[in-house]
């Protein structure tokens, strides 16, 4: 899917994301998904100045990958020093603690794609 994302985005892609794992038979990776989706859908809202991306969702033998590319060169990074006081900084740990494997990878539009797969081993949230 190409989108231009705002503020109330995250919502609707949550309930598609939803929706697949329900026809896949996979709901047992619902909450994991939807956290890392929102968290990478979030991400271009805060981060990417026209807001537009690409949703892949794509259904493996193990489990599910999930891609969203967007336009803006800047990689995101995982900071080792959080103020316990700040409000944002914490996606991609959570990223990183609900999926089995996530990574950046450079997009051929100049940006980036940044990418996680679930369900191969990851135990799924309750």
């Amino acid at each position: 899917m190409n989108l231009t994302v705002g503020e109330h985005s995250v919502h609707h892609i949550r309930r598609i994301v939803r929706s697949l794992l329900d026809e896949w038979e996979l709901t047992r990776l619902t909450d994991s998904l939807e956290l890392a989706v929102s968290e990478l859908v979030t991400n271009v809202v805060r981060h990417v100045p026209d807001r537009r991306c690409s949703l892949v969702v794509v259904r493996q033998t193990a489990g599910v990958r999930v891609e969203v590319t967007d336009r803006c060169p800047h990689l995101p990074a995982v900071s080792d020093e959080l103020d316990p006081d700040a409000e944002g900084g914490r996606g991609l740990a959570l990223l990183d603690a609900v999926v089995d494997k996530w990574g950046v990878s450079p997009a051929g539009c100049g940006g980036k794609t940044v990418w996680f797969e679930c369900g191969g081993g990851q135990v799924p949230l309750k």
